[in-house]
C-alpha cells in the first residue's frame, strides 16, 4: 500500500515534459502583449474623428493607463529584472534624465507627466531587453502584429463608415480615431518589413502579395508624401544591403526600375496631382505652413540654458502650431543637447548595422532606421513617447548579439 502511494506521488510530483515550451510560450505572449501596449500608450488620441463617441477623458485615460499596464506585464515576465546592456538605451535614457533638468522651470503640469511618462516608457523597453537578439527575432513580430492590428481597424473603419474614415479626402482611423499621417506610417511601416521579410525568404510570396495589395492602396489613400518617400528610400537601402547575396533582389530592383520608368512616363500627370494634393505653389515651399512655424520657433528668445537644454517635454506644438519635425521639436524641448542626443542614436545605429553581417536583421535594422531618418524632417520622431522610438528599438535589438529563443534565466 506504501509502496503504490509513494508510486501515485512520484507521477504527480514529476514535471510534464513541454514545462519548459509552456513557459517559452507564456514568456513570448506576455513581451507581445507588453509591446501592444507600449504602442497603445504611444498612440495620440484625437477625439472627434472615430464614428463611436468616445469621450476624451475615457480615450486619453485608455492610452495612458496603458503604460501602466505594459511596465507590469513586463515585469511579471521579467521577474528577476534582468536588463541586457546596449548603447541605443543608454542614449535614450540620457534624453529622459535630461528631461529632469528643465522641471524646475516647468509652467505646466503637462511638461511634468511627459517627463515620468517617458522614463516609464523607456523603463519598460529596459525590463524587455533580455528578448533582444533572438534569432525568431520576437520583437519583430510582435511590432509586426501590432501594425497589422490596426490596420485592420482602420480597414474595417473604412467599410463601416466610409465618410468618417475619409474626411476632408484623406484616409484615418474610424473606430479608433488615427489621423491619416499615423495611418501612413503603420502602412508604410508594414509594407517595408514584409517586402525585405520576403527579401530573405523569411516570408511566402502569396502571404506577400496579399498584404501589399491591402496595405499600398491604404498608403495612397492617406494621401501623405513623407511616408511614401520614407517607405521608398528605405526599401532601396534595405534592398542595396541585400543586392550581393540574394538573386531575388537583384531581379526585384531591375523589374521595378523598368515599372518605374513606365509609370513615370506614362501617369506623370496623376503623379504629380496626388503628390500636389490640391496645393498650390507656395504652400508646396513652405511645406504646408511648416517651414512658417519652424521660423517662429528659431527666433522665439531663450536664455543659455533654454538653449542648451530646452523648455522640457510639452505636445510638439509651437503657439498652438504643430512643430512637424523631429529635430525642432527637440530643439524647443530639449535643446541643443537634445538635438546631439537624437542625431547620436541615428548615426550609432546606421554605424552598427555597416559592422553587421548581410542578412536579413541588417536589412530590417537598416530599413527601420532609414525611414525614421527621412521621416524626421517633417514628423515628430523619437524625441518623446512615439510609435518611431518604438521602430528604432526594433531595430535596436536586432542589431546586438543572437541569442538561443529561450526563456531568460
Amino acid at each position: 500500500m506504501s509502496l503504490s502511494v509513494t508510486a501515485f506521488r512520484q507521477r504527480r510530483v514529476r514535471r510534464p515534459p513541454d514545462t519548459v515550451q509552456d513557459r517559452e510560450r507564456w514568456a513570448r505572449r506576455k513581451v507581445g502583449i507588453a509591446w501592444a501596449l507600449l504602442f497603445l500608450n504611444a498612440l495620440t488620441f484625437y477625439p472627434g474623428l472615430s464614428f463611436v463617441h468616445i469621450p476624451s477623458a475615457v480615450g486619453k485615460g485608455i492610452t495612458q493607463s496603458a503604460l501602466v499596464a505594459a511596465f507590469f506585464v513586463a515585469l511579471t515576465v521579467n521577474r528577476h529584472i534582468i536588463l541586457r546592456p546596449n548603447v541605443f538605451l543608454c542614449l535614450v535614457s540620457i534624453l529622459a534624465i535630461e528631461a529632469f533638468f528643465t522641471l524646475p522651470q516647468a509652467q505646466h503640469f503637462g511638461t511634468v507627466y511627459r517627463t515620468f511618462r517617458l522614463a516609464g516608457f523607456v523603463t519598460t523597453l529596459w525590463l524587455l531587453t533580455p528578448w533582444w537578439g533572438r534569432r525568431d527575432m520576437l520583437l519583430v513580430r510582435c511590432h509586426l502584429a501590432t501594425l497589422l492590428a490596426l490596420l485592420s481597424s482602420v480597414l474595417l473603419g473604412l467599410l463601416v463608415s466610409p465618410g468618417h474614415a475619409l474626411f476632408e479626402g484623406r484616409l484615418s482611423g474610424a473606430i479608433w480615431p488615427i489621423p491619416s499621417t499615423e495611418v501612413a506610417h503603420y502602412t508604410a511601416i508594414t509594407i517595408g518589413l514584409v517586402i525585405v521579410l520576403w527579401f530573405c525568404g523569411h516570408l511566402r510570396g502569396r502571404v506577400t502579395l496579399v498584404v501589399i495589395a491591402v496595405a499600398f492602396p491604404t498608403l495612397v489613400l492617406t494621401h501623405t508624401r513623407t511616408a511614401l518617400a520614407a517607405m521608398v528610400a528605405a526599401i532601396l537601402v534595405a534592398g542595396l544591403s541585400l543586392l550581393v547575396a540574394k538573386a531575388r533582389v537583384r531581379k526585384l530592383f531591375i523589374a521595378g526600375a523598368a515599372l518605374a520608368v513606365i509609370v513615370i512616363s506614362t501617369l506623370s500627370g496623376v503623379l504629380t496631382t496626388w503628390l500636389a494634393r490640391g496645393e498650390g505653389t507656395h504652400e508646396l515651399t513652405d511645406l504646408t505652413g511648416r517651414t512658417l512655424v519652424w521660423g517662429e520657433l528659431l527666433s522665439f528668445p531663450r536664455d543659455k540654458f533654454q538653449e542648451i537644454f530646452g523648455f522640457g517635454l510639452s505636445n510638439a506644438s509651437f503657439n498652438g502650431l504643430s512643430i512637424d519635425s523631429n529635430w525642432y521639436a527637440s530643439y524647443q524641448d530639449q535643446g541643443l543637447f537634445g538635438v546631439a542626443v537624437c542625431a547620436t542614436i541615428l548615426l550609432f545605429l546606421l554605424v552598427t548595422a555597416y559592422f553587421q553581417p548581410r542578412g536579413v536583421r541588417r536589412a530590417l535594422a537598416l530599413f527601420l532606421v532609414t525611414y525614421c531618418l527621412v521621416a524626421s524632417f517633417t514628423e515628430v520622431g523619437f524625441t518623446d513617447v512615439s510609435p518611431y522610438m518604438l521602430d528604432l528599438t526594433v531595430a535596436a535589438s536586432l542589431l546586438v548579439p543572437a541569442v538561443t529563443d529561450r526563456e531568460p534565466p
